[in-house]
């Protein structure tokens, strides 16, 4: 039995995030509380950075971190602005 490349596996793992993120985006627009909603965003961007870090390594392609560190920075930025407009309107996290 040959061993599976290293890169293949990246490939598939990054795949089976693709699948996470499919599903966490029907809670992300189904979600019954704005809580959810915004934790199931939150977890698609971090999901996000995860398949650019995979694939980085599965590529051989270094420019995806690059991509993924500054997709990590937004994603906390939007997370702290839904935050404070969340609790300016009125709602408690």
């Amino acid at each position: 039995m040959t061993p599976v490349p290293l890169e293949d596996v990246f490939l598939a793992a990054a795949a089976l995030f693709v699948v996470l993120a499919i599903v966490l985006f029907y809670r992300a627009i189904v979600g019954p509380t704005t809580q959810d909603r915004l934790l199931a965003v939150n977890v698609i961007g971090t999901n996000t950075v995860v398949i650019l870090a995979l694939l980085a390594a599965g590529l051989d392609q270094s420019w995806f971190l690059d991509v993924a560190l500054i997709y990590a920075l937004l994603n906390f930025l939007m997370s702290i602005a839904i935050s404070k407009f969340t609790v300016d309107r009125g709602g408690v996290l």
